[in-house]
C-alpha cells in the first residue's frame, strides 16, 4: 500500500472515529459553539480591535492586516475551488454531517486557516494571548472534523495555509 493510500485511510479512520464521538450530546453543542466561533465574526472583531490597540507604532499596520486576511482568503479560495475535495458526507455514503456547510468543497478548512492566521498574528505581535487563541484555534479545526463538515488532512492543510500566510505577510512588513 502506497504512502498516499494509508494517509487517505488514516484520514478516513479519524473521521469515523470522530463521528462516534458525537453520541455525547454535550460535546456536540461546544463543538457547534466553537465551529461558529470561527465564522469570521470573531477574526474580524480581533483583527479591528488589534489594528485600534495603542500598543503597536508600525506604520500602515491596519492595512497590512487587511491585506494579511485578504491574501489568506484569495489562496484559501483558488485552492478551494481549484481541488474541489468533497466534504465527507459527499465522499463517504455511508457518513453524515451535523451542520450544514457553507460550500461543497472542503479542502483545505477556512475556518482553521482564519483561526491560525489570527494566531499567526498574535504569537508575532500579542504573545500573551497565544494561550487563548492556540488553543481556541485547535478546537475549531478539531469541532469541523467533529461536525463532519471536514477531513483531517483539511484542517491541517487549514493550519498550514494560515500559519505560512501570516509568516510571510510578516516578512514583507
Amino acid at each position: 500500500m502506497s504512502i498516499t493510500s494509508q494517509l487517505v485511510e488514516l484520514d478516513v479512520r479519524l473521521l469515523y472515529w470522530s463521528e462516534l464521538q458525537r453520541k455525547r450530546p454535550s460535546l456536540l453543542r461546544i463543538a457547534k459553539l466553537i465551529s461558529r466561533s470561527g465564522d469570521g465574526y470573531l477574526q474580524c472583531f480581533a483583527f479591528v480591535a488589534f489594528a485600534l490597540s495603542p500598543y503597536h507604532d508600525i506604520p500602515y499596520f491596519e492595512l497590512w492586516l487587511i491585506l494579511t486576511f485578504g491574501v489568506e482568503r484569495s489562496i484559501y479560495w483558488v485552492l478551494k475551488n481549484s481541488l474541489k475535495r468533497r466534504r465527507p458526507p459527499a465522499a463517504l455514503p455511508s457518513f453524515g454531517a451535523e451542520i450544514i456547510a457553507s460550500d461543497q468543497f472542503s479542502f483545505p478548512s477556512g475556518h482553521t486557516s482564519a483561526a491560525f492566521l489570527l494566531v499567526t498574528i498574535l504569537a508575532l505581535f500579542s504573545p500573551a494571548l497565544l494561550w487563548v487563541a492556540l488553543p481556541w484555534a485547535f478546537c475549531v479545526g478539531a469541532s469541523r472534523v467533529l461536525l463532519g463538515v471536514h477531513f483531517p488532512s483539511d484542517i491541517l492543510a487549514g493550519i498550514v495555509l494560515g500559519v505560512t500566510t501570516g509568516w510571510m505577510c510578516y516578512g514583507v512588513l
